[in-house]
């Protein structure tokens, strides 16, 4: 008797660059590591890539013919895509929150290692991944009329309005209301939120806070969702119900 066994499906990454050897060296890096790789040299092969399949990653370049990569973020950001990797020549950290602002879930300075962004990917993703399971918290949280659902990765408005968050928002959102009322620093928000072996700076969760405030409205009827401590870190005041 034989079996049909289905094979497991690789993960999708799409990566956008305009430099074919970088497209060779990268893809055939991450494909010998198990990931499948469609690259494309622009933002209309991305949109090609995307009709056809959500990946579950892309690796944008910033520097490309025709839309630039900051744009692409932008709009992959507001229609809730997949997460973002930005590979860019400018490395500064002035380029560096910029991506972030855009919605951006890491950002890796070119020339890259190739081993350095298949550690950035899987962290991406796992962190994507733990998004998706309970975690020993409730599915789903509320706080001053916002509902987060934690495994649907869910964000909705007292209105009921869906708000779309990036795969760095949610995992921040969710590292401050799994600890309501505390005081935590950015590095303990970056362990939370990101995993301790991150590299990542505190300037990318001052960031992030920023995002995730203009989102949730905060302050602007007078609630404070999450407070600023000089010299310490941050406190999301809301009082957290699980359901």
């Amino acid at each position: 008797m034989t079996l049909d066994m289905a094979e497991p499906v690789a993960t999708q990454i799409v990566l956008v660059d305009d430099d074919p050897g970088i497209r060779d060296v990268i893809s055939e890096f991450l494909e010998k590591h198990g990931f499948h790789v469609e690259a494309v040299p622009d933002g209309a092969g991305l949109g090609r890539a995307l009709s056809r399949s959500k990946p579950d990653l892309v690796v944008l370049d910033v520097m490309l013919p025709g839309e630039d990569g900051l744009s692409l973020c932008r709009k992959l950001a507001s229609a809730d895509g997949p997460p973002v990797i930005i590979l860019s020549a400018m490395g500064d950290d002035t380029d560096r929150i910029v991506g972030l602002e855009l919605g951006a879930d890491d950002y890796l300075s070119k020339p890259c290692n190739p081993r350095e962004l298949l550690a950035r990917i899987k962290a991406v993703l796992r962190r994507r991944n733990e998004t998706r399971g309970d975690g020993g918290l409730s599915a789903e949280c509320e706080f001053s009329g916002w509902r987060l659902d934690l495994v649907k990765r869910e964000l909705r408005s007292p209105d009921g309005v869906m708000v779309n968050l990036s795969a760095g928002e949610f995992s921040l959102l969710r590292a401050l209301v799994e600890r309501p009322q505390r005081i935590l620093t950015r590095d303990q928000l970056l362990d939370f939120a990101r995993g301790p072996d991150s590299d990542a700076y505190d300037r990318a969760i001052d960031v992030q806070i920023s995002r995730l405030r203009r989102k949730l409205d905060d302050g602007r009827d007078g609630a404070e969702l999450i407070r600023t401590i000089r010299n310490e870190g941050y406190v999301f005041m809301a009082k957290v119900n699980r359901r």
